[in-house]
């Protein structure tokens, strides 16, 4: 018996057997070179969902297709399954053929659209809602009619004809999107965005009758056996519109509660589903559905097991499930019936094929920090991985041995070092890797030290994993200098000696209560008392609510007009600006900080002179660019990446890296 096993028994989900309990979650795939013009995928599109099927995964469930074309499209667009014809289907019929010959199953997700969570400045159409005067979630100020009773029909009739249309594609099921997340299906559940009095309102049996309904047309068009899984939000984490709560948080729900979560579980089962696939929050608290780095892992299990108690049918659950000890729990236990994985899956689409293998130290773990899918997706740009270049580029950027094996030596054992070491050696090349200090992983170490970075430390521990096994020569303590590095005769070098903090030269900041964010991470025990961070971006806001969390007073001065003002995903910001509240973390912005004296910095703003008390003052206003031997060596067989090329985040520095060492 492997370790393992219980996650690669067959699920029975209504008359379709799945090879396994691990489930693609959908993510968004709607950029031109992934899709065509009707939204079915194209040779690159199939090929990313090919390669997760070749990982392992037992059901993919493609991303959503709006089913009606009247409302919430994007400007311009003509995707839509009701505008869908015969190339849509044969398309389709190429992706499921290409999966199956792995043992695949797919599931395609059908849409009712976004309702009032709809971002209006990319939408053509009214924008709708169940009811009257909801307020749009990007901007409150528009707000949103109701539909019709009429318009529900018409979107009920294109439920029914989309899975026609899947099924003849060769698709084994569909998944309908969703009484999730706060979309219009989910509007339609809550009684807080469900004022209607017709029969789709009122009580929750009501609330649930046009999602009741969509199911009844899908049977009816394609059969009683084919299998119609749901995206439920078990609970909402609502406050209020634009509000919504955190882990722990004591609040009054204003959405679905757990009781209501569990009724309504039971009623989507009564109705004839045949899955549910589940998770929490809704865009307002959409931490929960899209859970970033501060969320805790299996953010959304505890609910899942509970609506299992009480339905017979399939449920699994997403949500921060890719750590591989609280997957076999879950299903060891029979807490709930699959794990549902989307990062992850983006990170090591081998992840199921390796933990049958027991091979856990080989997972390149999801650091979930968005920066290469939600954030991307929602630019409209490629779906990809920000550890993982290959994402959704699988053939471009298949790594391949190299035409002629070099000698190569990395400076600087940081993730973009330890990134180009790796590649370089999976080519076939001989890979020399210098690292100044006795630990390898540079600046992603102080990066990795707060409390919910716990995968960040993962991943440090996976690239050591590969540098022992990929036979790179590490030099510990080993100090580089032009000269010793001309001595080594290298046919390529990578300088990765990353970046250092910045400081300030303001009275009193020579203090030994004056930290920078790198010393302050990497000796927690300096960090005492009433603290003051000066610098509100990222690393700045991080250490506040790691503080904060803690019981610590904390103010944060930023001097320019607003804070987070940095490239960052939604779902990221929007938890860190909650958690700022929550935990009344003082951020003043605009602020010009001037002295440290008698245990107070002093600072100016728009409305004059302050001044905060502070036990530890904390500098994190940035990184200079270590680049000293990369200009001083210079030459085309020099390459500068990461921070020692310019400073920049974890993904530009792994993709640099790769894209580079891909090239010699």
């Amino acid at each position: 018996m492997g370790k393992y096993d219980c996650l690669f028994e067959p699920l029975q989900v209504g008359s379709l057997q799945l090879k396994n309990r691990i489930v693609l979650e959908l993510m968004g795939i709607h950029s031109h070179r992934l899709v065509n013009a009707d939204d079915s995928f194209t040779e690159d599109g199939i090929a990313y969902y090919e390669t997760i099927a070749k990982g392992g995964t037992g059901l993919i469930i493609t991303s959503a297709m709006p089913v009606n074309s009247a409302f919430d499209l994007s400007k311009g667009s003509k995707a839509a399954m009701d505008l869908a014809g015969e190339e849509f289907i044969e398309n389709t019929k190429k992706l499921t053929e290409r999966l199956h010959r792995y043992g695949a199953k797919i599931f395609m997700q059908l849409s009712a659209g976004a309702g009032r969570v709809q971002p209006r400045f990319i939408a053509d159409g009214e924008p709708v809602a169940p009811s009257d005067g909801l307020p749009n979630f990007w901007n409150p100020s528009i707000t949103h009619r109701a539909l019709t009773r009429e318009e529900i029909e018409q979107y009920i009739r294109c439920f029914g004809e989309a899975a026609r249309k899947a099924k003849e594609g060769g698709v084994d099921g569909v998944e309908i999107h969703a009484v999730h997340e706060g979309y219009l299906l989910d509007q339609f559940t809550l009684a807080f965005c469900n004022k209607r009095t017709d029969e789709y309102g009122g009580s929750l049996e009501g609330r649930f009758l046009f999602a009741k309904k969509i199911v009844e047309a899908i049977k009816e068009s394609c059969g009683k056996d084919y299998p119609v899984s749901i995206r439920y939000s078990v609970r909402s984490m609502m406050r209020g519109f634009n509000s919504g709560a955190l882990p722990g948080e004591v609040f009054t729900e204003v959405g679905r509660d757990l009781n209501e979560g569990i009724a309504a579980a039971k009623l989507l089962e009564a109705c004839g589903y045949d899955m549910l696939n589940a998770d929490n929050g809704t865009y307002d608290s959409w931490w929960y559905a899209h859970p970033p780095v501060y969320m805790p892992e299996g953010c959304n299990l505890a609910e899942s097991v509970e609506i299992k108690k009480h339905v017979h049918i399939p449920v699994v659950c997403a949500g921060r499930m890719e750590n591989p000890e609280l997957a076999l729990k879950a299903i060891q236990e029979k807490q709930i019936d699959g794990i549902g994985l989307a990062r992850q899956l983006l990170a090591d689409p081998e992840w199921p094929n390796k933990l049958m293998k027991e091979q856990e130290e080989e997972i390149r773990p999801c650091i979930a920090c968005h920066a290469g899918c939600l954030n991307r997706i929602f630019k409209g740009q490629d779906l990809c991985c920000a550890l993982n270049p290959a994402v959704a580029r699988e053939k471009e950027y298949a790594i391949t041995p190299a035409e002629t094996k070099k000698h190569i030596v990395v400076v600087g054992g940081g993730i973009g070092g330890m990134e180009a070491a790796r590649v370089c050696a999976l080519r076939g090349h001989q890979v020399d890797l210098y690292e100044k200090s006795g630990k390898l992983g540079g600046m992603f170490i102080p990066a990795s030290a707060m409390s919910f970075k716990e995968s960040d430390k993962r991943l440090i521990a996976w690239y050591e994993h590969q540098m022992e096994k990929l036979g790179v020569n590490l030099h510990m303590n080993t100090a580089v200098d032009s000269k010793m590095l001309k001595e080594l005769n290298a046919d390529e070098v990578f300088v990765a000696t990353g970046s250092s903090a910045r400081t300030l030269q303001l009275p009193g900041f020579e203090s030994d209560r004056v930290l920078t964010a790198v010393d302050a991470l990497m000796n927690p025990e300096k960090v005492q008392g009433d603290l003051v961070i000066i610098g509100g971006g990222l690393t700045g806001i991080e250490i506040a609510y790691e503080y904060a969390r803690k019981g610590s007073r904390v103010t944060v001065l930023e001097a320019m007009d607003k804070y987070l003002n940095v490239d960052l995903a939604a779902a990221n910001r929007n938890f860190l600006l909650a958690a700022v509240d929550l935990y009344h973390i003082d951020v003043q912005v605009n602020a010009k900080v001037g002295a440290y004296t008698d245990g107070s910095v002093a600072y100016t703003n728009p409305d004059g002179e302050h001044s905060v008390k502070a036990d530890t003052v904390i500098v994190s206003i940035g990184y200079n660019s270590e680049n000293s031997l990369a200009k001083e060596l210079g030459g085309e067989h020099v390459h500068g990446i990461g921070d020692a090329d310019h400073v920049s985040n974890l993904m530009g520095a792994i993709w640099q890296a790769y894209e580079a060492a891909m090239k010699l």
